[in-house]
């Protein structure tokens, strides 16, 4: 009777130290997996940093400028030739081209 009593002890003992050893496993595997996504947000957040610098310069006024002048042959405006539109519009132009439509 003790020798079964033990033996099952021991078979006890042997499945809750192999259940103990998959545990720290299965615990150092996520360990491992934690770590390498937490490196990947760190990359990610670093290039979206990156992104949001490059977008700031590109949107910037000056680039802009630069190339609508450069690129397209834009120039400003000059104050002779701006063409001022008030909400009264169309009927002031019929007004002015003797009321043809």
């Amino acid at each position: 009777m003790i020798g079964r009593l033990c033996a099952l002890c021991a078979l006890l003992l042997m499945v809750s130290a192999m259940s103990l050893v998959t545990a720290r496993f299965q615990s150092r595997e996520l360990f491992i997996v934690r770590d390498r996504l937490s490196t990947r947000a760190q990359e990610l957040d670093n290039d979206w940093r990156r992104l949001q610098l490059a977008r700031a310069e590109l949107a910037r006024n000056a680039r802009i400028d630069r190339i609508a002048r450069a690129d397209l042959g834009m120039v400003s405006v000059l104050p002779g030739k701006t063409i001022y539109i008030d909400g009264g519009a169309p009927a002031a132009a019929k007004s002015r081209a003797g009321g043809r439509p």
